[in-house]
């Protein structure tokens, strides 16, 4: 089991949404200290967290942030919504989305296993979606289903170096993102509740609201089933 309580937590995109309400939250529960990265750390507005300016599709950002020595629970939130098509934007969204969403988990987690082993060991936690696991949203889609992909993966890489993994999915939730978006949505203070939980049960998987739940279970079905403008 994970502890929380006594841990150094790094959030990435923790300045708002889902990423500033785990940052409470970690707090809330005992967190010793909390990272939380951004664009521009002025706007992390947690007096108690260490803000760290972070790009996580730069390298050299991604190394700078890596001499936080002490962290032994990665949280890889932070993410972009392009939702680029694949026939008529440019390739160059694609990638961007895919540098972000895919890219960006993958290079913090490299940079930051090491530090989480040296430490005793600990836990990452990956920020999926819904649509991980079904397409609607051409190139954020399929970052996000990569992003499940390589979070399985790492799951199995890291067990036998004391690192646990939890992959977070989420439907519609009530932050600037979802704002154009006219249907039921979370709380990003109940996604974040939820996800460090699961932290604290080492659950594979958060499925983090009724969608997320639905469409998992109808993974099994006839893609009909979860494209239904393939009838006709």
């Amino acid at each position: 089991m994970t502890a929380i309580a006594g841990s150094t937590v790094l959030v990435t995109g923790g300045s708002r949404g889902i990423g500033r309400a785990l940052v409470e939250s970690l707090y809330d529960r005992g967190a010793k200290k909390v990272y939380a990265t951004a664009r521009n750390p002025r706007a992390i507005t947690h007096t108690g967290a260490v803000a760290l300016p972070l790009e996580v599709t730069d390298p050299a950002s991604v190394a700078a942030a890596a001499e936080a020595q002490d962290v032994t629970i990665l949280i890889n939130n932070a993410g972009a919504a392009v939702a680029a098509s694949f026939l008529t934007s440019p390739v160059d969204d694609v990638r961007r989305e895919f540098d972000t969403n895919f890219y960006g988990p993958l290079q913090m987690t490299r940079a930051f296993a090491p530090i989480i082993e040296a430490n005793g060991g600990g836990h990452l936690l990956n920020v999926h979606s819904v649509l991980s696991w079904v397409a609607l949203s051409g190139s954020y889609s399929a970052s996000k289903a990569a992003l499940w992909s390589q979070t399985n993966s790492l799951r199995l890489e890291l067990k036998p170096r004391g690192i646990t993994v939890t992959g977070l999915h989420v439907g519609y939730v009530d932050t600037d993102m979802a704002a154009h978006v006219d249907s039921p949505k979370t709380s990003p203070q109940s996604v974040a509740e939820q996800a460090l939980d699961g932290i604290e049960a080492d659950a594979y998987e958060v499925l983090a609201d009724e969608l997320s739940r639905q469409v998992k279970a109808g993974l099994a079905a006839d893609l009909a089933a979860l494209y239904p403008q393939l009838a006709g």
